[in-house]
């Protein structure tokens, strides 16, 4: 493991730590024309670039704000005759920064990249073939008009994005849409159980004059009490993976091997695992083992039928599962929790809201049980729930589940985040809808039928972007 950042005073849960802005960063190809190539917000209608007619922005402003970067990418790409990939744009766009300002590019900067790790070296022989490709399209994409450098440092550049690209969301955070990198955040040491959560902030990129613009950042926030001279940590994986499945996947990524408290003790493996207890009985060994093989091969049926799009198929071999394995398995088994989670979501898309609702719950249920609880997928799950059953008019429940939500996103998101600016309306919409429904059910319920009735789905529904992040999950068949 590298070095590693310590704390140099004591932090509080939701304080940010640093903030930082990429040295570059570019939208990933299959949603180039689909996001603004300035402030990566989703958009439905973009104006490309008139002359490379590759890049799209959301307005004049944000083409402005954009061309000293993408002033030399444009004549590249046009002498190039093609787009290159996503890696070949984004090591271009660092080169040609690096180039201009030199090795540190802020005040704020611990780190120059030629001190981060590359693990070329490390590389598994098909990942070595990729890079040698994408350094032989980059010596035909780099203009000669520009500086020109050796194979190892272009090398060492696409290596270093290799195993320190940071995702980069839309402005909802909702979906990744884009790959950046920013030095600091590649010191910050990871921890299978951290202190610590990585979250991006769009920065206000819309006003039209681009003196009051602020960057996109990232920004690291304390997830708990952090004290003085403590490492500071994030999550690469999804703790939801078992111990083996996070250092497999750790070690192939990142190339190290995790040592952390949680994969040494092994903790939660055996209830990611688990029977279900009930009244100290349990089922056997053979039993849970059956049951999540089962499972394990229905999961993959289903995730057949959902890229097909086949909805209606996706309900049937998840309550076909269900059915089968949840009076053995336990509510924290990581193959059910899944089955929940995917349920719940179809549901609520077909619109079968009150079984929705029901899935989301033990879902958010079971995650209370395993995640830390300041971790940004809790919170997101538990906003889902909450959503779920503002849908199916269980309004006591939903406040509960946005109220819990909007605790967590305060804490790993912040007050200003768009998503927790929409769950603080969303609280406010239910805490006024729940006082209405301890006043009076029946003149409640009869104002919310009448109300999807005249206008079906919108007193009850929560804000578009949330929803549009719901069906994003699923990528229908045009």
């Amino acid at each position: 493991m590298r070095q590693g950042l310590k704390a140099t005073k004591e932090f509080w849960a939701g304080d940010v730590i640093f903030s930082e802005a990429s040295i570059a960063a570019v939208v990933f190809d299959s949603l180039a024309e689909r996001i603004c190539h300035n402030c990566f917000r989703r958009q439905d209608k973009l104006q490309r670039c008139g002359q490379c007619k590759f890049a799209h922005y959301c307005d004049r402003t944000c083409q402005r704000a954009a061309w000293p970067e993408h002033k030399v990418e444009c004549g590249a790409i046009k002498a190039y005759g093609k787009v290159p990939n996503e890696n070949i744009r984004l090591v271009a766009r660092i080169m040609w920064r690096l180039d201009k300002e030199g090795s540190v590019v802020s005040d704020m900067q611990l780190t120059t990249l030629d001190e981060l790790e590359d693990h070329i070296n490390d590389m598994q022989e098909e990942d070595m073939k990729e890079l040698k490709v994408d350094v032989h399209n980059f010596l035909d994409y780099w203009p000669r008009t520009s500086k020109q450098h050796t194979i190892d440092s272009i090398s060492h550049i696409f290596g270093v994005i290799n195993c320190n690209g940071f995702s980069v969301s839309d402005q909802r955070g909702l979906q990744a849409v884009g790959v950046g990198l920013f030095p600091n955040l590649c010191l910050v040491n990871h921890d299978c159980w951290p202190n610590c959560t990585v979250i991006l902030n769009h920065g206000n990129q819309s006003a039209v004059n681009t003196v009051f613009h602020s960057q996109r950042r990232i920004e690291l926030r304390a997830l708990g009490k952090i004290s003085d001279g403590e490492e500071l940590t994030v999550s690469y994986v999804d703790y939801l993976n078992l111990s083996e499945e996070r250092q497999r996947l750790l070690k192939t990524q990142y190339f190290f091997d995790c040592t952390c408290d949680h994969c040494k003790n092994k903790t939660h493996d055996d209830v990611k695992m688990g029977g279900k207890e009930e009244d100290g009985a349990k089922p056997s060994e053979e039993q849970v083992k059956e049951a999540t093989d089962y499972c394990f091969q229905m999961m993959e049926k289903m995730d057949k039928a959902r890229l097909d799009g086949d909805y209606h198929e996706v309900v049937k071999i998840c309550r076909q599962c269900i059915e089968k394995t949840e009076p053995i398995l336990a509510d924290t088994h990581i193959y059910l929790l899944r089955m929940w989670s995917t349920m719940s979501e179809v549901q609520a898309y077909l619109q079968n809201f009150e079984e929705a609702a029901e899935y989301a719950r033990k879902m958010v249920e079971g995650y209370m049980k395993l995640y830390n609880p300041n971790n940004a997928a809790l919170g997101m799950a538990a906003m889902r729930a909450g959503v779920t059953h503002w849908q199916a008019g269980l309004i006591e429940v939903a406040h509960g589940m946005i109220c819990k939500a909007y605790a967590i996103l305060m804490v790993t998101h912040g007050p200003t985040h768009p998503i927790t600016k929409d769950l603080e309306a969303m609280r406010m919409q239910t805490e006024m809808e729940l006082r209405m429904f301890k006043q009076n059910e029946y003149v409640y319920h009869s104002m919310r039928e009448a109300a999807l009735k005249n206008k079906p789905m919108t007193m009850m529904h929560e804000p578009k972007s949330v929803e549009e992040g719901i069906k994003n999950l699923f990528h229908r068949r045009k």
